[in-house]
């Protein structure tokens, strides 16, 4: 007796691996798979969403802007919000590895996976 299939045949992501059931439009000249999610730059922001990008800023001031990773939460700063304060405990924290090793090592799986983030 033949298993049963768990998932569909549908195409995947490029930066997730997760089945997509939308057709992905290309990038001219590329072959990555272009953003569907609009979000709010840094100079757009305002009310609770600005709190937010400042307090990020304040937190980074090496940084110039925002991550393109969290500006896609931007259309709910609620869920941002609470998406900054997991991250940071999982990666900012002490530890054995300090914030340098982190982010190499966030850096590596995620071409690894072929994603830009």
């Amino acid at each position: 007796m033949a298993r049963p299939r768990r998932f569909s045949r549908r195409r995947l992501t490029a930066c997730t691996k997760s089945p997509s059931p939308r057709k992905h439009r290309r990038k001219p000249g590329g072959n990555k798979t272009m953003a569907r999610i609009a979000w709010t730059e840094d100079n757009q922001a305002d009310g609770e969403l600005a709190e937010i990008y400042s307090a990020w800023k304040d937190e980074n001031p090496d940084r110039d802007q925002m991550p393109e990773i969290l500006k896609c939460f931007s259309a709910r700063p609620d869920f941002l919000a609470q998406v900054m304060q997991a991250s940071y405990g999982l990666h900012f924290t002490d530890g054995h590895l300090d914030r340098r090793q982190k982010e190499a090592i966030a850096t590596y799986v995620s071409a690894l996976n072929q994603c830009e983030y």
